[in-house]
């Protein structure tokens, strides 16, 4: 099966480019006591201009310089005044890859920086799977782990790798919470929601397509259309704790995957995934509807109110002028 590409060159771009900004580069680039005491040793203006600029790359965005990359002339100026250090200084610096190697692994014992590699990567990869529940998005879990990478001085992965590793976390989020909410419901529950996949209403479309054609309207028969479907599913009787822990963008997701899918594409989901998008379902059609019944009442409400006002309004009109009739 294909990698799943989860972020856009946009996107990436975001997550990996040099700061440019004023605010970014106080922020991230403002070279501390202990950093020039290590950028003096260099004896050369070049070798001291891009160990620094590397220093700088390895802590936001958190990677190493890819060969030939063109640096930001913002970047350029505001390490080479701190450094007292012109553009021309650092030209020489990409003449030499070993020097850049050697730089790089003083740079890793000096101050920490690791690889994404063995046991580090391990415990990543770990908090990333952990935290892909909470992300609403493939940017926010992208993100999410890019400045865990920086907390914990990891040197950023290659591109893909972060695609892959994301899109595996949230597949894997997924499937953990349809299984936890799929756990959560009694054999009873489970054959009533299966159910709304087999029996149909009207002898036109089955009972889960029934259950989700419903809007707000302005009349009495509207109004019962919406009761019968708020009484059906509120004889289906979920447990209280079936969405506990879930967050809240992961039941939207649930229940628009339910609004999409129609009985045959629902009966070929997992079992798992299937229950747990008709259990959301029902969960949230209640609510909806109840608050669909709700605006349909003050729609009817409304709607006798203005026709009571204009019929009293036409009235009084008519007293009024037969009042000043010779």
């Amino acid at each position: 099966m294909p990698r799943r590409v989860t972020l856009t060159d946009r996107q990436k771009d975001a997550l990996l480019r040099l700061p440019t900004s004023q605010t970014d580069l106080l922020k991230h680039y403002t070279l501390s006591d202990e950093d020039f005491g290590h950028i003096r040793l260099r004896r050369r203006a070049h070798n001291r201009f891009g160990f620094a600029l590397q220093l700088c790359v390895l802590r936001y965005p958190g990677r190493v310089l890819a060969p030939g990359e063109l640096i930001p002339a913002e970047v350029i100026e505001f390490i080479g005044a701190q450094l007292g250090l012109g553009a021309d200084d650092l030209v020489d610096y990409a003449a030499r890859e070993e020097t850049r190697h050697e730089h790089l692994a003083e740079l890793r014992g000096l101050y920490g920086f690791r690889t994404f590699s063995g046991r580090g990567a391990s415990e990543l990869k770990e908090w990333l799977f952990r935290e892909a529940e909470m992300a609403v998005s493939n940017e926010d879990i992208a993100r999410r782990f890019v400045a865990e990478c920086r907390r914990t001085r990891t040197v950023l992965p290659a591109t893909s790798t972060i695609e892959r590793l994301c899109a595996a976390a949230l597949v894997d989020a997924e499937r953990r919470i349809e299984t936890r909410i799929a756990s959560r419901l009694p054999m009873s529950i489970r054959e009533q929601l299966l159910a709304l996949l087999e029996e149909t209403a009207d002898d036109r479309v089955t009972r889960f397509v029934w259950l989700r054609q419903f809007e707000p309207g302005s009349n009495s028969s509207s109004a019962n259309r919406l009761l019968d479907r708020l009484e059906y599913l509120q004889r289906v009787d979920l447990p209280e704790d079936l969405l506990a822990g879930v967050p809240a963008h992961r039941v939207t997701r649930l229940r628009r995957q339910g609004e999409r899918y129609y009985a045959d594409g629902m009966r070929d989901l997992p079992e798992d995934r299937r229950l747990a998008i008709l259990a959301v379902c029902v969960s949230e059609w209640q609510a909806m509807l109840a608050d669909a019944v709700v605006e349909t009442h003050d729609r009817i409400v409304g709607r006798l109110y203005r026709a009571s006002e204009r019929i009293c309004h036409a009235k009084v009109a008519d007293e009024a002028g037969w009042c000043v009739t010779p």
